[in-house]
């Protein structure tokens, strides 16, 4: 009898056991299954950021070429939604929404490649090179699909200058979301690893 109680108790305390493993798996897969920081955040974060760098080498290169008025930048991009002469004229209000709209386009392709980067394993094996193509792909797409698209004054072809955006794009937007998308995967990867 007494025999009998003890191997019940096992039984029982086993198969407490084994609930609670299984409890603890599941628990840990689904915290493995979470990235180290939220996907939202870190798009967000690193679209700020290539948009401000591209933003930053934007006016640079403006001034290098004569510029006195870098918000004239802004009412240029503003003139793809507002057209040319509201966006000139729109005073401080169409710099406001040229700069949302550079951070929405940055923040934009940023999602696409944070998306895409997961499902395509070449775009993990040499960053910056990936990027580096990336902002090429970048400019292919502003210059050939979206500027056309808009209400965008259109100027004669000027291959130097049109060479110097895809150089902004390629060290300024796509080797920075490279990198940073590069390093938000491996830090999910080496947590999921180490637990």
């Amino acid at each position: 009898m007494i025999r009998g109680r003890v191997t019940e108790a096992n039984v029982c305390r086993a198969g407490s056991f084994r609930h609670h493993h299984r409890v603890v798996s599941e628990s840990s897969r689904s915290s493995l299954a979470r990235p180290s920081r939220p996907f939202g955040r870190a798009v967000l974060a690193t679209g700020l950021l290539a948009g401000t760098f591209d933003g930053t080498a934007a006016v640079i290169n403006f001034l290098a070429h004569g510029g006195t008025e870098p918000v004239r930048i802004a009412y240029y991009i503003a003139s793809a939604v507002f057209g040319r002469d509201a966006a000139y004229a729109g005073g401080w209000s169409m710099v406001v929404c040229g700069i949302l709209f550079h951070y929405l386009v940055a923040c934009s392709f940023t999602l696409f490649f944070f998306l895409l980067f997961p499902r395509v394993s070449l775009l993990g094996k040499k960053p910056v090179v990936t990027g580096i193509f990336y902002g090429a792909f970048v400019w292919l797409v502003m210059n050939l699909v979206v500027v056309p698209l808009t209400r965008t004054p259109k100027g004669p072809f000027n291959p130097s200058r049109q060479a110097i955006e895809m150089a902004i794009l390629m060290l300024c937007v796509g080797t920075p979301v490279s990198l940073l998308a590069h390093r938000y995967y491996s830090k999910s990867e080496n947590r999921r690893t180490a637990r």
